[in-house]
């Protein structure tokens, strides 16, 4: 069904390519995961740094991302440890952030084909949403941190953005969107990805872990995003 992608990008990209009707009318949805894929970084991370729990965060965060942990679950223990931070640290580790090579440039060649964008994250809306708003995306999701009296309580507020939650969003967003599953493409990196990968029209892993780039139909090996467009 898929052809397999060609040798001069070997090295970058493989398996699958773009089919159907997303090879003749092009994509018009793409869905993207952001911690380690829109941005370098893993978001809770820079918040545990300033709760001293970095490391402990760090060692949750990649056994959620292999799929050994239940997302949800493995969040709320995250989050836990960051309770009595002062909520100003949204604005420093906004600063932080940095996009991942090639991310404005992705972003802005699908907006040329007409291709909406959007982003889901296990991450959190105080950072996510800014970051959206900067570079420009369509449609976002993510989680929202509890603050209380200026600090953060350790507790996520309302729905989790988790495997599900991912899928659902990518199929609301195309509906909205009128854009059919088959011209939509997912980016992402961890086990939490698998879902809406599988769902798009094409799903693509990111440098991703094991799991995923077994599982996903195509996939790219650089840490630049303007190599998804070498699949489409």
């Amino acid at each position: 069904m898929h052809s397999v992608a060609q040798s001069a990008t070997a090295g970058r990209v493989s398996g699958a390519r773009a089919t159907g009707a997303l090879a003749s009318q092009g994509p018009g949805l793409l869905v993207m995961d952001v911690d380690s894929t829109l941005i370098e970084q893993e978001v809770i991370e820079l918040l545990a740094e300033r709760a001293g729990s970095r490391e402990r965060v760090a060692e949750v965060t990649a056994r959620a991302m292999r799929g050994e942990l239940d997302f949800a679950a493995s969040l709320r223990e995250r989050v836990a440890t960051l309770a009595g931070v002062p909520e100003t640290v949204f604005a420093e580790v906004l600063a932080e952030v940095r996009p991942t090579t090639g991310a404005r440039e992705l972003i802005a060649a699908l907006h040329e084909r007409g291709c909406r964008v959007g982003v889901v994250s296990g991450g959190f809306e105080e950072v996510v949403c800014p970051l959206a708003e900067r570079l420009g995306i369509d449609h976002v999701a993510a989680n929202r941190l509890e603050v209380a009296g200026g600090v953060l309580t350790g507790k996520v507020l309302g729905r989790i953005v988790d495997c599900e939650e991912k899928v659902r969003c990518l199929r609301a967003w195309a509906e909205a969107d009128g854009v059919p599953l088959e011209r939509t493409v997912a980016v992402g990196d961890g086990a939490n990805d698998l879902g809406m990968l599988a769902e798009a029209g094409l799903g693509v892993a990111f440098c991703a872990k094991p799991v995923v780039t077994e599982q996903a139909a195509a996939a790219v090996h650089v840490r630049d995003l303007t190599a998804v467009l070498e699949l489409l």
